[in-house]
This record gives C-alpha cells, structure tokens and sequence, in this order.
C-alpha cells in the first residue's frame, strides 16, 4: 500500500502542474515545489479528516462515517454515498488499530439505516449521536443504489439481500405515504425532505413535518408539492432495486422494479420540465410550477432520469445545459455548480451558513461524479474538478461550501466536514487517471 500510495503522490504533483488556467490564481503566489508540498500535505490532511470522522453513534453497534463539522452523524441524503466514496479509496487508508477497512465502514454506515428501519418500512432520515431521525425523509442519492455498487466491492450475498429488503420495503412506504396526490410523483412536505436547509425554492415553508412525523405533510400554500428531485431520487433507487433483484435471482422482480422506473421517469418528464425555462421545478397543489431554478436539476441528472439514446430527451438535456447548467451567468460560475442559480432573482447574496440559496456545496461537487462523465461533460468535469481542489488547497480546512464566484470557503462553521475531504480525494484521484484535454 505504501508503494502505491508513493506512486499516487507523485501522480498528484502531475496533476497540479496541469491546473486550468482559470484555477491558477488561486495558486499564483506559490512556486512549483510549494505546489507540490500543498497537494501532499491536502491529500493527507483530507484523509485525516475522514479516518477523524469515523466514530460510534448510540443507536447502532458498529463504527460509520459521520457528515463532520457541526452535523455529528450521519444523514440518508449523503452519508451513505460518501462511505461508498471513502470505500472506493480503500487503497490509500492506512489501516485502523480495529483492523476496519473503508469497505467495513461503508456497510456499517448503510446497516446503521436498515436496522434502525421501523416496523411500517421507513428508514430514517438521519442516524445521529443524539437520535435517529424520523421527521422528515431527506433524500438524494438513493441508498438502494449506493447499496448496490457497494455490494459490487463487498461481494458479500448477505448485506445484499438486507439492502434490497429494506430498500423495497422504503419504496413501499414512499408510495403509501408520498403520493397522497395520486399522480404517482414524489411529493415533498418539508424543507428537510429535499435536504435544502435555507433556500429559497422552499420560502414560506416550515422546515419539519407536521408534528415532526414523516406522514404528515407541513401546513402552507400549495403543499404537499411535487418534486424533480425526490422522484428522480425514487427513479435511481428503482433501477437499482432491479440490479438487486436480477443478481439474487428474483427476475420477475426486476422486471416489475424497471417498469415501475419507468413509469416514474416518463412522469418527471411530461409532469415537472419547463420548456419555457428549460429547468426541472415542483409542481404546488394548484398544478402551478414553483419557479426557482436549483440545483434539483442536478439532482435529477445524477439518477440519470434523462436518456439521451431517446431522440426527446437528448433535446430537453441540450436545453438544460446550454440554457442553465452551462451558462455562465447561470450554473457555470466560476466555481460551479450554485445551489440556486446566480442569474435568478431569489439567488441569496451574501451567503450565510449551512445555505441552499446560492452557495456551491461540496456535497453538490461530490454527486458530480454519478452525472457530468455519464452525459459526456469531460472537459467540463475535469474544469470543476481543477477549480475545487485548488480552492480547497488554498483554504486547507475542507469546509462545507463556497462562494460560486470566489472560491471562498464559508467561515462560521468549522471544519473537518467529510463531503469536503472527499471531494478532494475523489477528483484527485479522478484527474490521474483522466486523459489531458
């Protein structure tokens, strides 16, 4: 493991040489060899942080990767898709005095939801120190599919069929209790279902469930909504309930999963795009479009709800990326992608802590990796992937989010934030072995 990490490090000093033009600012009071020694000392650093931010958690019996930060635990929206990353880094970890690996950590972290899932099928939103969270579902990336590329490295047939068990009972939930509207969408209740804390797509609307119980949609205008987003999270995790059920044999099964995918994707598309914006929104309860454009966008790219080997929707991704994501007064700042677009009039400025209102968030950078190379934004990838590493080299305290012009860290909180350290290494790694443009 030594040699390759010697042989990685080296491969790191290549790849700040490379830096973009446009990231070399950042970096323009530093020599060569000054360089080369922040990229070490970050890779390290990042590494820190995340071996720091394993740790235990009352309501489960095994070490998981907590957020970091302020967030002590971890969260259904993100925590496990970072293990999943911590777990494809396996490599580089030194190993633990328990003898845990990055891949033990990644299943604990996914076991830590399932056996906390109640009786009815929902899992929780959350596994903290202080609880595990039930209030709201805060979902993003689908946990049944970062179970399932998880049991690709696992190889481990027993953690497979717990993840499609608990993963087909927490669909079946969502469609008893987040469909109330009968259109076979997703529907949002709260704020912390979408995991958008301060936005402005949600002004207006309480940040809990009412009575703080997942069931019960918050009281305002035009609640429950329809969300891109949420859908687009039930769509990802569908397609890989499918995979589940097609390596455990169960192919009537996966037949029925991908159907049903299906069915959901065609809803998003014709219920939820606005041609006139060429942007994904939520639909209120009087069928109107809650038009603020965010980085639910992304968010339904990342499950790969559009299929460009599909004539019409190779034109709507056109649209969204050249009229939105690609445009600089939009998505593509210098520092992409901002949670709320920079040119739209509820775009937050300044930006305060823990903000969805304009702020580009690690956790966003993060999920890039599930979209822009599978949409063939290579150059682009490698753009953000330059912009983020030099902006944390520059900084060096792997905080939660940046100013989508400056490349600033937000300051009030501190750091140790794990989506962060990631986003480092993961692009680290990904521009080594990404061809010069």
């Amino acid at each position: 493991m030594r040699s390759s990490r010697r042989s990685f490090l080296h491969q790191l000093s290549l790849t700040a040489a490379a830096l973009s033009p446009a990231a070399r600012p950042l970096l323009a009071h530093a020599q060569p060899s000054t360089v080369d020694q922040t990229w070490h000392t970050t890779w390290s650093a990042a590494l820190a942080v995340l071996a720091g931010n394993v740790k235990t958690t009352p309501h489960f019996d095994k070490p998981i990767l907590f957020e970091g930060s302020t967030y002590q635990g971890a969260w259904q929206e993100c925590g496990p898709h970072e293990s999943l990353a911590y777990a494809q880094l396996a490599r580089f970890v030194a190993p633990r005095e328990d003898k845990l690996t990055p891949l033990d950590i990644a299943r604990n972290t996914h076991r830590a939801f399932f056996a906390n899932q109640r009786e009815d099928g929902q899992l929780p939103a959350s596994v903290k120190l202080s609880e595990a969270g039930f209030a709201q579902i805060q979902m993003v990336v689908p946990i049944a599919a970062t179970a399932w590329d998880l049991s690709q490295l696992l190889h481990d047939e027993a953690f497979l069929t717990e993840a499609y068990n608990a993963c087909s009972r927490w669909d079946a939930w969502l469609r008893r209790y987040r469909n109330t509207r009968g259109t076979g969408l997703v529907e949002a209740f709260c704020i912390y279902d979408t995991g958008q804390d301060n936005s402005p797509r949600w002004n207006g609307v309480p940040k809990r469930c009412a009575d703080n119980d997942a069931r019960k949609s918050a009281v305002a205008p035009g609640m429950p909504r329809l969300c891109p987003d949420l859908s687009a999270t039930v769509f990802g995790a569908r397609i890989a309930l499918a995979h589940m059920a097609d390596a455990l044999g169960k192919h009537a099964e996966a037949a029925r999963w991908r159907e049903d995918a299906e069915t959901l994707r065609r809803l998003i598309l014709a219920k939820l795009w606005c041609e006139e914006d060429a942007s994904f929104y939520d639909l209120d309860t009087e069928n109107k479009f809650v038009r603020v454009r965010s980085v639910a966008n992304l968010r339904v790219l990342g499950e790969h709800v559009l299929d460009t080997k599909i004539a019409h929707d190779r034109s709507l991704f056109d649209q969204l990326w050249t009229r939105q994501l690609s445009n600089p007064k939009a998505y593509w700042t210098t520092f992409p992608f901002p949670s709320i677009a920079a040119d739209d009039p509820k775009f937050v400025r300044p930006i305060p802590r823990n903000s969805w209102g304009g702020a580009t968030q690690a956790l966003t950078a993060l999920r890039t990796l599930r979209w822009m190379d599978h949409y063939g934004k290579h150059a682009e990838q490698r753009y953000l992937m330059q912009q983020w590493t030099a902006a944390i080299m520059r900084h060096g305290e792997f905080r939660q989010q940046i100013d989508p012009l400056t490349g600033t860290f937000t300051q009030p909180d501190p750091g140790g934030y794990s989506p962060c350290a990631l986003v480092f290494l993961k692009f680290a790694e990904a521009m080594r072995k990404a061809p010069k443009a």
